[in-house]
C-alpha cells in the first residue's frame, strides 16, 4: 500500500514534531511545501492525500492538482483562503480548528491593542527615546468612564473578551451578531442590535467575526461615518472584515480616535497599506492567537484531523458539509 503524503502548504512555525509524530503513527509522511513555491505544480508532484494549509488559498487550481486529495485542514478558525464549493464538488473534507484554546490569547491582545491605544502608548514612548517629556498631555484622551463597548460577532472569542473589558468598566456591551439569540444575549447580559445603531453608538468597536461575503467591509465608510470621534476600532479576526482605506481616511481626518489592527486583507501587510501612515493606530502581525500553548495545541488538533480521514472518519470540525448516504 502506497504510503500516503501530507502537503504542508507555506510552513511557518518552529517545528513540525507534533504532526510528525501524530500521522507518522498513522503510516503517513510530510512535506513541507515553501511559501516561494508554485503551490499548484508541487501539489501536481506530491499528489496529497492531505493538505495542511495556514493562509495560503487552496482554490480549484490547487485541487485539481490532487486527484487523490481527501481533506484540507486550515490551522485555525476561518477557512475563506478555501474553495468550499470546489472542495464540495469532489466531496473533499475542509476541516477547521476552532478549538485550539485561543480564546484568552486574542481577547488579551484586543484588551492590549485597547489600552495601548486609549492611552497612547506607542507616542509616548517614542517620545520620551527622543529626549521629549510632557509633551503628552498635549495630546487628548477622551475619558471612558460608562464607555460602551460594540462587538461584531460574539462567539467564544467575543464572549471571553466583553469579560475583559468588563473589568474596564465597560458595563454596556452592544453586540451585532445574526447567529446570537435572544436568550444567549440575555444570559451574557448584552444589547442585540444592528450595525448602524452599534456604529454610532459604541465607543470601542471590536470585531471577532467571520470572514464571508456577507460580512466582507462589514465595517466600510458609510458606517465608519457614524463612529463617533472619540471611538477606537480593533480588528483582531479577519482582514476583509474593515474597509482599510476608509479606516485610514477615517484616522487621518480626525473621524476616529485610534485603532488597533492585527489582520490586513493582504498578508503580509503590503508596503502601501494606508493604516501605515494613520496616525494613533497600532499594528502587529497576525499574532493575537499566539502562544506557546495555543500553537502546541492547534498543531496536535490539525494533525488529528486528518489521522481521523485517513482512518476512514469524518472529521471532528467538518466545515464544507454534503449530505451522506443513508
Amino acid at each position: 500500500m502506497t504510503t500516503p503524503t501530507i502537503a504542508i502548504l507555506e510552513p511557518g512555525y518552529a517545528a513540525y514534531d507534533t504532526e510528525t509524530a501524530v500521522l507518522g503513527a498513522a503510516g503517513a509522511r510530510i512535506v513541507t511545501v515553501g511559501e516561494d513555491v508554485d503551490a499548484v505544480l508541487a501539489l501536481g508532484d506530491l499528489n496529497p492525500r492531505a493538505i495542511l494549509v495556514r493562509e495560503r488559498t487552496i482554490g480549484q487550481a490547487e485541487l485539481t492538482a490532487c486527484p487523490d486529495l481527501k481533506v484540507v485542514v486550515r490551522y485555525g478558525v476561518g477557512t475563506d483562503n478555501i474553495d468550499l464549493e470546489a472542495a464540495r464538488a469532489r466531496q473533499i473534507y475542509v476541516a477547521n480548528v476552532p478549538d485550539y484554546g485561543a480564546e484568552n490569547e486574542v481577547s488579551d491582545h484586543a484588551l492590549a491593542l485597547y489600552l495601548a491605544v486609549q492611552r497612547r502608548v506607542a507616542s509616548r514612548d517614542a517620545e520620551v527615546r527622543a529626549g521629549h517629556w510632557g509633551l503628552g498631555q498635549a495630546s487628548p484622551i477622551p475619558s471612558r468612564e460608562d464607555a460602551v463597548l460594540g462587538l461584531i460577532g460574539c462567539g467564544r472569542i467575543g464572549l471571553v473578551t466583553l469579560t475583559k473589558f468588563r473589568a474596564f468598566g465597560f458595563q454596556r456591551v452592544l453586540v451585532h451578531d445574526p447567529f446570537m439569540s435572544p436568550d444567549a444575549a440575555r444570559a451574557a447580559g448584552v444589547e442585540l442590535t444592528d450595525m448602524d445603531s452599534l456604529c454610532a453608538t459604541a465607543d470601542v468597536i471590536s470585531l471577532h467575526a467571520p470572514l464571508t461575503p456577507d460580512t466582507h467591509h462589514i465595517l466600510n465608510a458609510d458606517r465608519l461615518a457614524r463612529v463617533k470621534p472619540t471611538s477606537i476600532v480593533i480588528n483582531v479576526s479577519r482582514g476583509g472584515l474593515v474597509d482599510e482605506t476608509a479606516l485610514a481616511t477615517a484616522l487621518q481626518d480626525g473621524r476616529l480616535f485610534g485603532a488597533g489592527i492585527d489582520v490586513f486583507e493582504v498578508e503580509p501587510i503590503r508596503p502601501d497599506n494606508p493604516l501605515l501612515g494613520a496616525p494613533n493606530t497600532l499594528l502587529s502581525d497576525h499574532n493575537a492567537w499566539y502562544s506557546e500553548r495555543s500553537v502546541a495545541l492547534l498543531q496536535r488538533k490539525a494533525a488529528q484531523e486528518i489521522a481521523r480521514v485517513l482512518s476512514g472518519q469524518q472529521p471532528v470540525n467538518w466545515v464544507n458539509r454534503w449530505p451522506l448516504d443513508p
